[in-house]
């Protein structure tokens, strides 16, 4: 769980931004979105190798 701790005098909107910086560096927002659809496996394999010749790498699949 991500968490912030306050000092005594410290401001609202260093607490939020410390809390924003935290939650994208840990990639939870990225995890929820790529949950939020179940996707099936094949469509899974689908979408590695499209991002594998999108970055010019492609990999070998054993099927």
């Amino acid at each position: 769980m991500i968490e912030v701790k306050l000092d005594e005098g410290d401001k609202n909107d260093w607490a939020l931004k410390a809390f924003k910086k935290k939650v994208m560096k840990s990639g939870i927002l990225k995890e929820m979105r790529r949950r939020r659809h179940y996707v099936k496996p094949s469509e899974a394999r689908a979408l590695k190798a499209a991002a594998a010749k999108r970055r010019g790498k492609p990999k070998k699949t054993t099927e």
